[in-house]
């Protein structure tokens, strides 16, 4: 261990935004622990690695309680501090009128987009609080959802506005123990997950109509520039989108 060790976890870090995320942290000088549901995917991106032993794979489902111990047990029997968390993992629901979801699909959207982060955010807290000298930095990923819905999103949305409440509180309640707590809200990244927004995504007056998309180095440059910030400074809020996607004016 030296002076200079930096650590990150990223959850939902197999696919998507995370897995950019993780491997943009570790071009930049970070270990990280990549956090997701699927082993064989988080694997894959450590072994995709020219440098394997910067990355961690963990298996871990951010809504069950012993998962994530065991997730942030590993990072510290490992690495033995935590400089930064992205909350990342995220999931949306069946694409059906509102008085159509069950219980267990609002109840799964809730578990891993809001009690997730909330977990997480708590054995960062203590492991940051812990080590020498104390502090870090979270991120959390908030989405334009955080600000306004699309048509029939409403656990997605519930949750996403939820947590700028916990970057609020975590931001406020970190002080003392100079932890950071910032928040970024992602729009039209391009990614796996997001590849067919080019092919038209509904719009509030029922119109499907094609929306652009954006590099998602845009989103890992931006993680990074927080990432690098001293402790006695923090970014709140961010939002970085396609310049011309349908939020500003958006309903």
């Amino acid at each position: 261990m030296t002076d200079s060790l930096r650590v990150a976890v990223v959850t939902g870090a197999g696919t998507g935004i995370g897995r950019a995320v993780a491997l943009g942290l570790t071009d930049d000088g970070f270990h990280v622990a990549l956090a997701g549901r699927t082993q064989e995917k988080l694997d894959a991106v450590v072994d995709g690695h020219a440098e394997p032993d910067r990355l961690m794979a963990v298996r871990c489902d951010v809504g069950d309680p012993g998962s994530v111990a065991m997730l942030f047990k590993a990072v510290e029997d490992r690495w033995g501090r935590l400089d930064l968390l992205f909350n990342n993992a995220g999931i949306g629901a069946p694409d059906v009128p509102m008085e159509d979801l069950s219980f267990e699909q609002w109840q799964r959207v809730v578990d891993t987009n809001l009690t997730g982060p909330f977990l997480c955010t708590q054995h960062a807290m203590r492991i940051m609080k812990a080590q020498t000298p104390k502090g870090g930095r979270i991120v959390n990923n908030g989405s334009i959802s955080a600000h306004v819905p699309r048509p029939r999103s409403a656990p997605y949305t519930a949750t996403k506005h939820a947590i700028s409440g916990l970057t609020r509180s975590t931001s406020l309640d970190g002080r003392a123990d100079n932890i950071c707590c910032g928040q970024i809200d992602i729009g039209n990244a391009l990614t796996d997950m997001t590849a067919g927004s080019g092919d038209g995504l509904e719009q509030p007056d029922g119109r499907i109509v094609p929306e652009t998309t954006m590099d998602v180095d845009n989103v890992v440059r931006s993680i990074v520039l927080m990432a690098n910030m001293p402790l006695d400074a923090n970014v709140p809020f961010m939002t970085v989108m396609s310049n011309t996607m349908p939020y500003i004016g958006r309903g």
